[in-house]
């Protein structure tokens, strides 16, 4: 299954991110509550049963979320989640990914690019810069300049994850 990028709102993101968030963290308190409450009501009081009732109510905010995760105004929050589990799994390439790319391997560039044009992405929906990192932008000015020598344009459109396959992981 390929992955495209897709622009979102980094105003809009972080608000239904920070909202979500909360959503979350009072659900879990509140359910973990109420199964601790439960739970020593009936059996009486000890820490295995209010550790149950919080992992219970872990559960059930969990399975809610789930749930919802396929509803429209999730639209940011799973994109992001599929961006960062597919920079998660580049990242473990990204040594075998440089090597390749200096021996001229046009799918590692393009996935080493897929991967710095991700971390961009997600540095800017999290309000975030990637000035500090010196070798980081010096290897993007790298795959640029590669890109730029070889006739490719400067983004990708996305990436297919099933190429990771033609790599040793580092």
């Amino acid at each position: 299954m390929s992955f495209t990028f897709e622009h979102h709102d980094p105003e809009t993101y972080r608000r239904k991110a920070r909202i979500i968030s909360l959503a979350m963290a009072g659900q879990l308190i509140v359910f973990g509550l109420i199964f601790s409450q439960l739970l020593v009501a009936a059996f009486g009081s000890s820490l295995w049963l209010n550790a149950l009732g919080v992992f219970l109510g872990l559960l059930v905010t969990s399975l809610t979320f789930a749930v919802l995760r396929e509803r429209p105004w999730m639209t940011e929050m799973r994109y992001v989640w599929q961006l960062k589990h597919h920079l998660s799994r580049l990242s473990g390439y990204l040594s075998t990914l440089r090597r390749e790319t200096e021996q001229g391997n046009h799918v590692a560039l393009h996935l080493l690019t897929a991967y710095h044009q991700g971390m961009a992405q997600l540095a800017e929906l999290n309000g975030r810069t990637l000035d500090d990192d010196a070798e980081l932008l010096g290897e993007r000015a790298r795959i640029g300049r590669l890109r730029e020598e070889r006739g490719l344009p400067e983004r990708v459109e996305g990436f297919d994850p099933n190429d990771l396959s033609a790599f040793r992981k580092s």
